[in-house]
């Protein structure tokens, strides 16, 4: 063999290594960079999961507090009709023998309690009186709580999404590391599939287009 010939194959041959570490570099680059991607998407993610088990809590307490006011104004009503019944009744056993004044009297309470448990059954806000959600009324108070219940249950089917989401995206970012060890495309692009899936299960977190079969 020829010098010639030989420092060509030398040459051809460290080309081919040049090339072949540019490559490598390259992949790992890619790879590296999908990794950075996805540990932002994770943090997005994890702070989605957060908001969104705190308004569950949150919906969940102010649902539990509405419904317990409910009941107390359902109480106190209650109570208020029955002494307007027992006066009613007291009125006509006795209408023969009361006075006008006094029959005025029985009459006047009589209407103030039914009007107070009116008041009891529908108070809207006067500063918002065609908001069913607000105002002091049993009938506010139920939408109140039933809004409240809405949202609590908004919040539970949103939640199952960010905790897959988080697992997938940690799943990812741990076999994106792999391949870069490795320097394995097939592992690499399984990351990427890992990736999607959590990132559409993230947007499905906050907006919920479709809803999880478990």
């Amino acid at each position: 063999m020829q010098a010639a010939d030989a420092a060509e194959q030398i040459r051809d041959v460290l080309k081919e290594e040049r090339e072949e570490h540019a490559a490598t570099e390259r992949f790992r680059a890619q790879a590296a960079l999908l990794i950075a991607v996805l540990a932002m998407l994770l943090a997005i993610t994890s702070l989605g999961g957060g908001n969104v088990t705190e308004d569950m809590l949150n919906a969940n307490i102010h649902a539990s507090d509405t419904w317990a006011f409910y009941q107390a104004k359902n109480v106190r009503q209650t109570m208020v009709e029955l002494a307007a019944e027992e006066l009613e009744l007291e009125l006509r056993r006795e209408q023969e023998t009361l006075s006008s004044e006094v029959r005025k009297a029985y009459e006047s309470k009589i209407a103030e309690y039914r009007a107070r448990a009116e008041r009891y059954e529908s108070e809207p806000d006067p500063e918002a009186p065609n908001d069913p959600t607000r105002g002091e009324g049993k009938k506010e108070l139920f939408a109140r709580a039933r809004h409240y219940e809405a949202q609590r249950e908004r919040a539970q089917e949103q939640d199952p999404n960010f905790d897959f989401a988080e697992a997938l995206y940690q799943i990812a970012i741990v076999l994106g590391s792999v391949a870069i060890l490795a320097t394995s495309r097939t592992i690499l692009w399984l990351s990427v599939a890992m990736g999607v899936v959590a990132s559409v299960l993230m947007l499905n977190g906050f907006f919920l287009w479709f809803r999880l079969p478990i």
